[in-house]
């Protein structure tokens, strides 16, 4: 695996640190194999979480190759590269339930930086953690090339809940906070600690119609 962008940590770590890191070139920078290992080398060692400057509704949707609704069926991790450029890599297969914008197919996999393989846990900061029967929206680019292949990182990464009230699905953020307002998608940094229904979720079928109408709206 190529991984052209890496301005990210990748440490051996269970809990990531919560202390963030200027990363405003994040989608700037690339660096050589020889760069890349030393990198990797001194990251291991480190506790410095890092942040990502959340992208806006309109560049999730103009960054990402793949837009798709999707049910995780496989999540394996293995080790890969040898010497320094030894690292984890975990492989995120999801069914497709709906295609939005380009061709994923009908099974799709995400290649990802990290994971654990037996007791070695190889962590990116901030990056999500998918499981068998998680089922997500997801703004994916630069698949097998970028570390981690979704568009803002944990950002890109939308979560499905079925509404007890409705039976319906809502949209809430990696984090499990709610989704209400897609304008401010980008000005509005949500943790774990922001109350999970700070406001009412967007039900998954306004979240699409949106993304479709955007899409329109960029190619009539």
């Amino acid at each position: 695996m190529d991984f052209s962008l890496f301005p990210y940590e990748y440490k051996a770590a269970r809990e990531p640190s919560k202390k963030p890191v200027n990363q405003s070139s994040i989608f700037m920078k690339t660096f050589s194999r020889s760069v890349l290992a030393l990198c990797a080398c001194v990251l291991l060692n480190t506790a410095t979480a890092t942040t990502v400057i959340p992208p806006s509704f309109d560049e999730l949707v103009a960054q990402a190759e793949l837009i798709f609704q999707g049910t995780v069926t496989d999540v394996k991790s293995q080790w890969v590269g040898e010497g320094g450029q030894r690292h984890i890599v975990s492989y995120v297969t999801l069914r497709i339930d709906e295609a939005i914008k380009g061709d994923p197919g009908k099974s799709y996999t995400m290649q990802m930086l990290g994971g654990t393989v037996g007791d070695d846990t190889k962590e990116v900061s901030d990056s999500p953690r998918f499981k068998v029967g998680d089922r997500d929206i997801l703004f994916v680019e630069h698949n097998g090339t970028q570390f981690i292949p979704i568009v803002g990182i944990m950002h890109g990464r939308f979560r499905l809940e079925q509404d007890k009230s409705s039976g319906g699905d809502v949209v809430r953020n990696d984090k499990g906070v709610a989704v209400s307002d897609l304008a401010k998608l980008g000005q509005d940094e949500q943790t774990e600690a922001t109350p999970r229904d700070a406001g009412k979720p967007l039900r998954s079928a306004d979240f699409k119609a949106a993304i479709r109408a955007k899409l329109s709206a960029r190619n009539p």
